[in-house]
């Protein structure tokens, strides 16, 4: 089993909230704003990154509270219980502190330790959403393979707003300050390219012995925004300053890559098919991610966890009852959210089940 125990402290609407006896899967129950999210956001902090709702920090201490927040649990590992813990100190606003048995660490070491896939309502609109909303959900699953991955985006990102802000600047500046910039770009960019065009690969290959009936099968392409070569991209970015100046921002790049998704049964566009074609894809991408994450990880025996919100909604009942059965031959420890009992009667018997209410958890069933 991954988690053995979670504490949470000021976090959100849990002034204090102690969860105890996990199994394979671990269903949260209550009404809308209870605040079973807010327990899948704190366990998604486990990893490196913003969590599943990408908030600040601030956003996430309780109203009221002391300004800051803590979230600790119990990790079962190859190596033994392994304690981590994340955070934030009021006197240190906007600053995330990150343990690992006690002692801090930077929050990439997260990755380390456990390796979290996650699906949430908000990613319903992810095949007609921005391009970055699915570079985003991209570099997300490449992370938990990848830990370097998060560095390696945060250094793009840094340099390209560096690059923009001088090309927004009334004064040329001087060329060797873009040569420097330029090759960070290149160098970040070209490692943020080959993480995602790799999971893309391997998520293709997990998805081609997934059926398309009952689980709605994508397929996925990757269309690179520029050269994905270091020397090919600097040189690009080099030839294309007037350009790039004229427009005030960088347009050739990682940061602008796409992720086509075409439903493969139909041959229709995603973003064209059904809400319930929709939910389908991502589920099938969450089960394949989860699937090249066992075959990976298998040999370092690195507990994975999925946490699926509201993942029953849009679902019908086939559907549903095949994707309980896939989990249930995975290797995941689940995490799931609904309104009521009803659409998880499947695994009622199989899983720990807690009512949330205002905040407050109360165990229905033990692990």
């Amino acid at each position: 089993m991954a988690l053995d125990r979670i504490l949470l402290a000021d976090f959100r609407n849990h002034a204090r909230s102690s969860i105890e006896g996990m199994a394979r899967f671990n269903l949260l129950v209550g009404e809308n704003g209870a605040g079973k999210t807010n327990v899948l956001e704190a366990i998604s902090l486990l990893a490196p990154g913003r969590g599943l709702r990408r908030a600040g920090l601030a956003d996430m201490a309780a109203q009221g509270g002391g300004g800051g927040f803590a979230l600790s649990a119990e990790l079962a590992s190859p190596a033994g219980t392994v304690q981590l813990g994340t955070g934030m100190r009021p006197e240190r606003p906007g600053r995330r502190v990150v343990q690992v048995n006690g002692a801090e660490a930077p929050a990439n070491r997260l990755g380390e330790w456990l390796s979290i896939g996650w699906l949430t309502p908000a990613m319903d609109r992810l095949f007609v959403d921005s391009a970055g909303g699915r570079r985003r959900f991209l570099d997300r699953l490449a992370l938990a393979l990848h830990p370097g991955h998060a560095r390696n985006a945060s250094r793009l990102e840094t340099a390209l707003r560096e690059r923009n802000r001088m090309l927004s600047d009334e004064r040329e500046p001087d060329p060797a300050w873009f040569d420097a910039i330029e090759t960070q770009i290149a160098q970040a960019g070209t490692a943020v390219a080959e993480a995602r065009a790799d999971m893309l690969e391997r998520l293709a290959g997990a998805l081609a012995v997934l059926p398309d009936v009952p689980f709605a099968r994508p397929a996925l392409t990757y269309e690179p925004g520029g050269p994905t070569g270091g020397e090919e991209l600097a040189a690009t970015l080099r030839a294309n300053r007037a350009r790039d100046r004229a427009a005030q921002r960088t347009l050739v790049g990682p940061h602008r890559d796409e992720i086509a998704v075409v439903m493969a049964g139909k041959g229709q566009r995603a973003a064209e098919c059904s809400t319930g074609e929709q939910k389908a894809m991502l589920i099938a991408i969450a089960l394949a991610h989860s699937q090249v994450l066992e075959d990976e990880l298998a040999q370092d025996g690195r507990p994975r966890l999925l946490l699926l919100d509201e993942v029953a909604a849009h679902l019908d009942p086939v559907r549903r009852e095949a994707l309980f059965d896939r989990l249930r031959g995975g290797g995941a420890q689940v995490w799931l959210t609904g309104t009521e009992l009803a659409p998880f009667a499947a695994i009622e018997d199989e899983a720990a089940i807690w009512r949330v209410s205002e905040g407050a958890l109360r165990p229905l069933r033990p692990g």
